[in-house]
C-alpha cells in the first residue's frame, strides 16, 4: 500500500500582505473629479477670451499723454482683454519653465508629491514609505518644507519671479499703449475683482474641492 504524502498549503507572506495593505491605492474618482473640474474651468475660461486680432492691432496703440490716461487704459483694457492677458501670462510661465528643465522637473515632482501622497490617497492607512509609517501630520509637514526648498532655495523660485515680472511687464505695457476706445466696454458682463474672475464657478469647485480634501485630512 503505497503512502500518500500529506497535502501542501499554501504560505503566505503576512509582511508583504500588510505592506501591501498598507499602501492604498489613489483615489482615483476624487481624482479624475479634480482633472475634470480643471479642463471644465479651462475651457469655460478660454471660451470668455476676446478675438487675439484686437489684442494686436497696429492701429490701435498709440502713446499716453499722461500716467493717468496711461492707468485708465490699463483698467479698461484689462477689463476687456483679461482673459487673453491670462493666457499671455500663462504662456510666459510656460516658456519660461521649459527652457529651464531642472526648474519644471522639480515642480512637477512637487505637484505629484501633493496630489499622490496627501489630497488624493486615503488617510486611513497611514502612508508607509521605505518601511516607516507617515501620519497625515507628518506627511503634510514634509510636503510643506518640501515645498519651501523647492521654491525659495532652489532656481524654481527665480525662474517663477522672473517669468511673473516679464509677463505683468508686457500686460501693463500693452493695457498702457492699447487705445481702448474702439472696445465695446458697455456690452461685456460687469468687471469682476479678481485676475481670475473669469474662471468663474468651474475655478470654485475646483478650489473647494482641493480645500475640503485639505480640510478633511488636517
Amino acid at each position: 500500500m503505497a503512502s500518500s504524502s500529506p497535502a501542501i498549503l499554501p504560505i503566505s507572506n503576512p509582511e508583504s500582505t500588510t505592506t501591501a495593505a498598507a499602501q492604498p491605492p489613489i483615489a482615483t474618482p476624487a481624482f479624475r473629479a479634480f482633472i475634470s473640474n480643471i479642463s471644465d474651468t479651462v475651457r469655460n475660461g478660454l471660451s470668455k477670451r476676446r478675438p487675439w486680432y484686437e489684442l494686436v492691432d497696429r492701429s490701435a496703440f498709440s502713446k499716453p499723454d499722461s500716467i493717468s490716461e496711461a492707468s485708465l487704459r490699463i483698467r479698461k483694457n484689462y477689463s476687456y482683454f483679461r482673459v487673453n492677458y491670462f493666457v499671455s501670462l500663462a504662456v510666459v510661465l510656460a516658456i519660461s519653465l521649459l527652457t529651464n528643465p531642472f526648474a519644471l522637473l522639480l515642480l512637477l515632482a512637487l505637484l505629484s508629491a501633493w496630489l499622490f501622497l496627501y489630497l488624493f490617497r486615503p488617510s486611513d492607512p497611514p502612508l508607509v514609505l521605505f518601511g516607516r509609517s507617515f501620519s497625515d501630520r507628518e506627511t503634510l509637514g514634509v510636503l510643506v518644507l518640501s515645498s519651501v526648498i523647492v521654491i525659495f532655495l532652489t532656481s524654481v523660485g527665480s525662474v517663477l519671479i522672473s517669468a511673473l515680472m516679464v509677463g505683468f511687464a508686457i500686460i501693463f505695457a500693452h493695457g498702457a499703449f492699447r487705445v481702448p476706445e474702439d472696445l465695446f466696454l458697455d456690452d461685456q458682463e460687469p468687471a469682476a475683482t479678481g485676475f481670475l474672475s473669469f474662471l468663474g464657478g468651474s475655478a470654485s469647485n475646483s478650489a473647494v474641492a482641493a480645500a475640503s480634501a485639505v480640510a478633511a485630512r488636517v
